[in-house]
């Protein structure tokens, strides 16, 4: 009977959490516009039209980025085959609980006081106070859409620390970490520079920008996974006692790959979907720029993988068109297209050389090489859009056009990007370590942790099935029994 309290404890918390959602959303003042009739013209207008183009383009674009929870969830391929299943569950409780936490409170910290659509006024340049569960003023059509679109875009934030801390994590840290990031570490950031912050005001160029997320998601998310892996420590057999590491091979590359063409796909809506417009006609520069970094990535690793080894390797080169998008993810709508290639061409060497950094000098087991692809090339990206941008699009102009004003802004935008990310990192992981520990036991990262953690293996065994009818043998005399062989 003690051993099901706890349990009887979370359905009661759980029922009381729902009746209090319930309750005070019932009582809410409804003042936006839930029905889009009031505030978005009427039926057959051109204004109205464009406001359909627009919503529609970006309504799409977040069912694509959604999608790429599925390609992170292949990227399990480079993992064993006995922590499979428990590396999905990482990646898919990232798209359902981390959604469900970004309503509740993520949304409004971020947006709140950005005005960037009704309901979202009250804030300041640190933080947001409007916005909370898309109630009263943001009960509004393009509220509810913004909420959608950068839902996705937070769900991939806290995904990339699942790969640095794959193989080893308890499962309840995870969650709690999981909430963190979706409710405040993320939403925080992001308000300083899409929320109308104090970085995105910063008295050089036009202010720190990032069109789709190079510091605001990957940065961020590269330096938790990097606080993460370091918290956690490094695999069972991952290095020796002299202190040299050892490959642990993953165990499907097929995976890898597929995973690898679903985020590029995905990505497509990721930066272009940025736009929150199809009526913005960038749109066909920004999607070429973001296939464009992803392909020189791509090729530069595979080049260079066959002058060392003389041979090519895929896995890295699915790392180094990742590189590629995450390089080219900050200045995708404000570059021209050969420097979509100069940026993915140094992110593919970017990370492999992080990769090597990150094992050899820092001893940090990172096995899907999260920090490498999204955390130095994050910053990378972010250091781009002040060589790179040729004014073209939004003002913004690099140092190609003979200025150093905005470098100056993405500098320091980066800079703070990556001491947030390091110092909440720590805290969160570290308290987790002290209070209810992080690292499965030795026993289960042996075993696995797919079959003590989430109670199945993620491939059964064939010769781990129970036969119908007794033995291998007395089944196959069943089946010819009854005429099926």
């Amino acid at each position: 009977m003690n051993g099901n309290k706890p349990r009887w404890l979370s359905i009661v918390y759980f029922i009381m959490c729902v009746s209090c959602l319930v309750y005070f959303g019932a009582r809410l003042v409804i003042a936006g516009d839930p029905s889009g009739t009031l505030n978005y013209g009427s039926d057959g207008s051109i204004e109205r039209l464009g406001y359909s183009i627009n919503f529609t383009w970006t309504l799409v674009a977040a069912f694509l980025v959604f999608s790429m929870q599925a390609g992170f969830a292949m990227l399990g391929g480079f993992l064993q085959t006995k922590n499979m299943l428990g590396y999905i569950a990482h990646c898919f409780i990232d798209g359902t609980l981390g959604a469900i936490v970004f309503w509740v409170v993520g949304f409004a910290l971020m947006f709140g006081g950005s005005e960037a659509a009704p309901g979202l006024e009250k804030g300041n340049a640190f933080i947001g106070f409007s916005g909370f569960f898309l109630s009263s003023g943001s009960y509004d059509v393009e509220t509810v859409m913004l909420w959608l679109f950068q839902m996705v875009f937070a769900t991939k934030a806290v995904t990339i620390i699942a790969g640095a801390v794959a193989e080893r994590m308890k499962f309840v840290p995870y969650l709690i970490y999981s909430t963190c990031v979706c409710g405040a570490i993320y939403p925080i950031y992001g308000h300083w520079i899409w929320g109308g912050g104090w970085l995105s005001s910063l008295p050089y160029g036009a202010g720190c920008v990032d069109f789709a997320g190079a510091a605001v998601i990957h940065t961020v998310g590269g330096m938790l996974a990097l606080t993460g892996a370091w918290v956690l420590g490094p695999r069972m057999n991952k290095f020796n006692p002299d202190g040299s590491s050892n490959a642990i091979p993953g165990h499907n590359i097929n995976l890898v790959v597929l995973g690898t063409l679903f985020l590029a796909f995905g990505w497509f809506a990721f930066n272009a979907g940025s736009t929150l417009g199809a009526t913005d006609l960038r749109i066909s520069v920004i999607a070429t720029n973001t296939f464009l970094g992803a392909a020189a990535g791509a090729t530069i690793v595979i080049f260079v993988s066959y002058i060392i080894f003389e041979f090519a390797d895929i896995g890295l080169a699915c790392n180094g068109a990742l590189a590629g998008l995450v390089g080219v993810t900050g200045a995708c709508a404000y570059i021209p297209p050969w420097a979509a290639i100069a940026i993915g061409v140094v992110s593919g060497m970017i990370m492999w050389g992080t990769v090597i950094f990150v094992e050899t000098k820092l001893k940090v087991d990172d096995p899907l090489g999260a920090v490498a692809v999204h955390g130095a090339n994050g910053i990378w990206g972010m250091i781009a859009v002040g060589i790179f941008a040729d004014g073209t699009y939004g003002g913004i102009r690099g140092c190609i056009t003979g200025s150093i004003e905005q470098l100056k802004a993405q500098l320091i935008g980066v800079l703070v990007a990556m001491a947030w990310g390091l110092s909440t990192g720590a805290l969160i992981f570290w308290l987790l370590k002290i209070t209810m520990g992080l690292r499965v036991s030795e026993l289960v990262e042996h075993e696995g942790v797919d079959i003590h953690l989430h109670g199945s293996p993620c491939y059964p065994a064939q010769d781990e099935i129970t036969p119908l009818f007794g033995t291998a043998d007395e089944e196959e005399t069943a089946h010819r029994d009854r005429g099926i062989l």
